[in-house]
């Protein structure tokens, strides 16, 4: 099993290009929100040529719709959420240069070779520890869409925020690794 590596964002091609299915990463910088009716808006956005409420272009967006926060707290429970619910919209976000998507499960066969073909990289968390992941969230502020509540995209700054590259630039996988 390789070694954890610490990686600080923005991401570089050659930081991407370095990472390998089934490597561990402890991620800090700013990741985006985003669930199902999220991606949707956002979708009709790309798809009529207008700004989205952030720059997409290197962008890390997490499948996550973070609990209500409590007090003294920057965010609630932040756990992911199951990725191929996002499998439709993810192809847009990568041509409009997402480097990274952060969820849970396996993605469709042209979803990775989107992310492939866009050298990009699809990143897991785990599972049913949302309170456990809050704690990697330093601040969240609100970006878009308030009317989603939970489901608004949100800025997250992370701090460690503990990764396992499920899909690297080229297309392995590790679910294909058995």
């Amino acid at each position: 099993m390789t070694d954890t590596i610490k990686i600080q964002l923005p991401f570089t091609h050659e930081k991407l290009a370095a990472l390998h299915a089934g490597q561990k990463v402890l991620l800090s910088g700013t990741i985006y929100t985003a669930r199902d009716q999220a991606h949707k808006r956002l979708a009709v956005t790309l798809l009529e040529k207008r700004h989205p409420p952030f720059n997409v272009k290197g962008s890390v967006v997490y499948y996550c719709g973070p609990s209500a926060t409590p007090p003294g707290k920057a965010v609630g429970s932040c756990g992911p959420t199951t990725s191929s619910r996002m499998d439709v919209f993810t192809p847009l976000l990568l041509q409009g240069g997402m480097s990274a998507a952060i969820g849970k499960g396996k993605r469709s066969l042209s979803v990775t070779r989107g992310f492939q073909k866009h050298k990009a990289v699809y990143f897991l968390t785990y599972a049913g520890c949302g309170a456990l992941l809050s704690r990697y969230v330093k601040k969240k502020n609100l970006t878009a869409y308030p009317d989603l509540g939970p489901e608004a995209i949100y800025a997250f700054e992370v701090e460690d925020f503990p990764l396992i590259v499920c899909i690297d630039t080229h297309g392995r996988s590790i679910y294909d690794k058995g």
